[in-house]
């Protein structure tokens, strides 16, 4: 199931106010980290929702559906699989938050399409911050064992780049786990 209430009250007090430039929420599958990234942008308006899944098969399709009607109609939906950086530069407004969602879909949908990870991370740093704030969610995916083949440990290397480049550009990085936010790093 998909739903899981976020509530507000789990934001720690320095969260509550303006969003920052950038945002970056990690997490693991299913620990609430789409949900918490959505309700710090519903706190101020209407904001877009830049998705990066692509309904390769029923099930990802039923997902995305999920995803869809649990946001309602307080978002405006771009789909953008692999042009993340550019999408970011050309519909940042400073007057609409952007949530990307997310990050380790991208990177699959990169290294699927035989793109340069390396060189699409970087692009997207440089990208950042935008002309308005713009919080991206991914999955951390190297607390588990090691990937038992070559694909799997270069997406999972990738990742690790990936989080890193984009932390180091961040404002503020929240982990999320069980649904709970713990704030990694925050601008002075």
């Amino acid at each position: 199931m998909d739903a899981f209430p976020v509530s507000l009250p789990m934001l720690p007090a320095e969260l509550k106010g303006p969003l920052p430039p950038t945002t970056l929420v990690l997490g693991g599958t299913r620990a609430g980290k789409s949900q918490f990234a959505e309700s710090l942008i519903e706190r101020h308006g209407k904001g877009l929702y830049l998705a990066t899944a692509e309904a390769g098969d029923a099930e990802m399709a039923a997902r995305i559906a999920r995803h869809k009607a649990r946001r309602g109609d307080t978002w405006s939906t771009l789909e953008e699989p692999l042009e993340l950086a550019a999408a970011l530069e050309s519909r940042a407004d400073p007057e609409r938050p952007i949530l990307v969602d997310c990050l380790t879909l991208w990177l699959s949908n990169l290294m699927h399409a035989g793109r340069d990870a390396d060189a699409e991370t970087s692009r997207l740093a440089k990208a950042l911050p935008c002309s308005g704030p713009v919080v991206l969610v991914s999955n951390e995916v190297g607390l588990g064992i090691v990937p038992d083949n070559e694909m799997a440990r270069e997406f999972r290397d990738h990742a690790g780049r990936l989080h890193q480049a984009i932390a180091e550009r961040a404002d503020l990085v929240i982990f999320v786990a069980a649904g709970i936010p713990l704030v990694l790093k925050r601008a002075a």
